[in-house]
């Protein structure tokens, strides 16, 4: 979603076949601003986001209501398109990431930053790992335990990210996309959609008991703290500064655009396949475990496994995509809270010049990377403390409200460049997913406390 000031895109430098150089080298934007060979970042936050609880979330409100939340999906894509786009946009206008915006707003967002990371990468990791080994311990029964194969999908994050720059995370998220959206699409086409149902589920319409559920895929799909790192990513690509903006839109929403695809052929399996014939899934991502049956009584042991392939391709790339945009996060913060301290005054923090692919390499970015991957591992051999898990939601339903409210104030001031400050439509978009993310936040409280 555009909807911002600024100029009409138009940036300078590079031509032809140098372009997808340019990026690789950090050099200038396309001449004509925008290039598909260089869309890469939003597919990596979009594949990070999107993980076996969003893809459940979805059945269940198709096996709820049918089609008729369809509309709620489309809107939760653009909403995500614009939180996104807001977020590459401060990295770009300003050439400071938001974790150095948010230092500038006070130390209160300091405080609640370094809570939130340190705790919800600790849930986080052992639950990434357990999703990401549920397929496995299906496709290859009797041969390792589930809490085996979840160790190995750590491990196997752990050493990807820690020996590989985001050149080749894109890569292989690249392939994971496409992996999820063939199989994804596969499926719903082989429960032979009803595509009247469908558009019509395109108008706004709320049944009896679906308020929440139409909240939650507006605002639970594609990405929670992933979100914050889009930025980091667009910076990690080369992308630098406001000239390539119009290249960051078109990567963003053709991102959010498959998710959007993702999501409605989700819809359409849980409409079909479950809605239709008034089965049942299982809470959390063994919910896909159930479906994978259900697709093998239906269509065979082939489909099935292939859903199976494209579950883990779902919950992997957002091990690989959080191990990698999280670790960035954390290492831009230890770095900016060590140099503030370095600095001992107030007001705003310095700005800091980190080359690229260095904070790749930083004891922080590594340091966190050991953090998500091993003290995790202990939640594999116990039930979750029931306290822990109450602390981890509520910060987690606090992030997307923070979130939305801190880029409102960032793209409103003066810390931002006045031509990329927000427009009207994008003031009203963040605001409206603020209060959205706020009803949220305070339902899950409710339910947790």
């Amino acid at each position: 979603m555009a909807a911002e000031g600024g100029t009409d895109g138009k940036a300078p430098g590079g031509s032809g076949a140098g372009r997808e150089d340019a990026a690789v080298a950090g050099a200038a934007p396309p001449a004509r601003g925008t290039s598909w060979k260089l869309i890469g970042p939003g597919i990596v936050v979009a594949a990070t986001g999107v993980g076996a609880g969003d893809l459940v979330a979805t059945l269940l409100a198709g096996s709820e209501f049918g089609y008729t939340l369809m509309w709620a999906a489309v809107i939760g894509c653009l909403v995500k398109i614009s939180l996104a786009e807001a977020t590459g946009r401060w990295h770009l206008a300003t050439g400071r990431t938001l974790l150095d915006g948010w230092r500038g707003l006070g130390a209160w967002t300091t405080v609640y930053f370094a809570v939130y990371v340190v705790l919800w990468g600790f849930v986080y990791g052992a639950t990434a790992m357990s999703s990401s080994a549920l397929p496995l311990a299906a496709l290859f029964p009797g041969t390792l335990s589930l809490r085996a194969w979840a160790i190995l999908c750590g491990l196997a994050g752990l050493a990807f990210v820690w020996f590989n720059r985001y050149a080749i995370v894109e890569k292989i998220m690249m392939v994971f996309v496409g992996v999820m959206f063939a199989v994804v699409v596969y499926v719903a086409i082989r429960v032979t959609p009803r595509l009247g149902d469908a558009f019509a589920g395109l108008l706004p319409v709320l049944p009896d008991g679906s308020l929440f559920y139409t909240l939650g895929l507006i605002g639970g799909v594609g990405g929670t703290i992933t979100m914050a790192a889009y930025g980091y990513w667009v910076n990690a690509k080369g992308w630098t500064d406001s000239g390539w903006i119009p290249m960051m839109r078109l990567d963003n929403r053709v991102a959010y655009a498959t998710t959007g695809i993702f999501v409605v052929a989700m819809l359409i399996v849980g409409a079909e396949l479950l809605h239709s014939a008034n089965l049942a899934l299982a809470s959390g991502d063994r919910g896909l475990l159930d479906l994978s049956g259900i697709l093998e009584d239906r269509f065979g042991a082939v489909t099935a496994n292939l859903f199976l392939v494209g579950f883990f391709a779902a919950s992997f790339s957002s091990v690989v995509g959080v191990w990698h945009g999280v670790s960035l996060l954390f290492a831009d913060f230890v770095e900016r809270t060590r140099a503030a301290r370095a600095q001992g005054t107030g007001g705003e923090p310095p700005v800091l010049e980190v080359a690229r692919g260095q904070r790749e390499r930083s004891w922080p970015f590594r340091g966190y990377l050991l953090w998500l991957t091993f003290p995790p591992m202990t939640l594999l051999w116990l039930d979750k403390p029931f306290g822990l898990v109450v602390a981890y939601g509520v910060l987690g339903a606090f992030f997307m409200p923070f979130l939305a409210a801190t880029l409102l104030w960032l793209l409103n001031s003066d810390r931002t460049p006045r031509e990329w400050r927000n427009g009207a439509l994008s003031n009203t978009v963040l605001t409206v997913a603020g209060l959205l993310f706020v009803v949220l936040c305070v339902h899950e409280l409710y339910e947790l406390l």
